[in-house]
């Protein structure tokens, strides 16, 4: 097709918007783009500030070039610029739009009007997603795997995709195509490719949603959640709180024989570890419970560090496997922590029983 139709591209504006689910005043706009892109392709030039107006019951097209008024005798381009003298009485600064008829289309103008219309529609597409899961940001959805790839995971959640990044999946976990799963809804990310719902398991935010539904007292506000550290698949710290007197935060969390914490790790496996710890706005009793399993001697703090005093049979406790222990109980509650070695107070040496008899027996002889 050597010609570019207007007249059956107005006529198919219903019938696209319908097929591609999107209002017909954005189908519209899209044509109106291609056709301006076409026009300043063939006709103008790149600069342009071209828009169109396309009569979708005549096919009749009107293209209109917005120039700056600037002043007289400067320098100025005139794909983008008139002069004052030539702008029919408008001020310096203001918009002039002069009016072309669009009379028809080469093969190469055509072209690039298709081109514009395949994309601008997969873009309207996706904003039309977007928009629909724009209030979901920071929710938890159900989705079904897709497609498994190396680096990513490929989730269909129902009216969109979504992927999820091998740094927000939870470490160590098996993922197979067909399964239900649940997902954090971290973000919108856009690229020259368009925009991609980005999901997420790994993610701290995703613990507090799993509590939430097992914790009813978060939402009336008996209990609080003050911060989370994780590192998923392995260890997570939640460092809790109570507002009502006598109420215990951890054993709120834990629940009876465990049933509340066993819950959220059916969720994400049993080899993660988690621990619930109380939240202080002491903050050497903070630290102190941020590093718990271990049992610390003393804290100093200075500034936005800490210097943590331990035995030497707790120094491994306090550091955990591969410094985990350590480094998030600093993310937890912010502060640079350093295990330091308590000095071990010195032993008196135990005289030996023979040596003491005999200096009794040689004091008895000095007699």
């Amino acid at each position: 097709m050597d010609e570019l139709d207007l007249k059956q591209m107005g006529a198919m504006i219903s019938l696209i918007a319908e097929e591609k689910g999107l209002p017909e005043d954005i189908v519209l706009g899209v044509i109106e783009t291609a056709i301006a892109a076409a026009w300043r392709k063939e006709s103008g030039e790149r600069d342009m500030n071209v828009r169109a107006i396309l009569n979708t019951k005549t096919g009749e097209a009107d293209v209109f070039i917005a120039r700056e008024v600037v002043e007289d005798g400067l320098a100025y381009n005139p794909a983008t610029e008139i002069p004052q003298s030539e702008s029919g009485g408008k001020e310096i600064g203001e918009i002039v739009e002069e009016k072309r008829k669009v009379e028809s289309f080469g093969r190469v103008a055509s072209m690039t009007a298709k081109q514009v219309v395949i994309q601008r529609l997969r873009e309207a597409e996706r904003d039309a997603v977007l928009a629909e899961y724009e209030d979901k940001v920071g929710t938890v959805v159900n989705g079904v795997i897709a497609r498994v790839e190396p680096r990513i995971i490929r989730i269909d959640l129902g009216k969109a995709p979504g992927i999820m990044p091998k740094s927000e999946q939870i470490d160590g976990e098996y993922y197979t195509v067909g399964e239900r799963i649940k997902v954090y809804i971290k973000g919108i990310e856009r690229d020259d490719r368009g925009a991609q719902l980005i999901l997420s398991r790994g993610n701290a935010e995703f613990i507090e949603y799993l509590f939430r539904q097992e914790v009813p007292e978060l939402d009336n506000g008996t209990v609080e959640i003050k911060a989370i550290a994780r590192e998923a698949g392995r260890r997570t710290k939640i460092a809790v709180t109570s507002t009502v007197p006598g109420v215990d935060p951890v054993g709120t969390f834990v629940g009876g024989r465990g049933v509340r914490v066993q819950a959220v790790m059916n969720e994400i496996g049993d080899n993660e570890k988690i621990d619930i710890v109380n939240w202080s706005d002491n903050i050497s009793e903070y630290i102190r419970e941020a590093l718990s399993p271990a049992e610390i001697v003393k804290v100093e703090v200075d500034g936005k560090k800490a210097k943590v005093y331990v035995t030497e049979e707790q120094q491994s406790v306090a550091i955990g496997r591969q410094g985990q222990n350590v480094r998030l109980a600093s993310k937890l509650t912010g502060y640079d922590l350093d295990i330091v070695l308590m000095d071990a107070p010195k032993k008196k040496k135990k005289k030996n029983v023979e040596d003491s008899l005999l200096s009794a027996i040689e004091e008895t002889s000095d007699e």
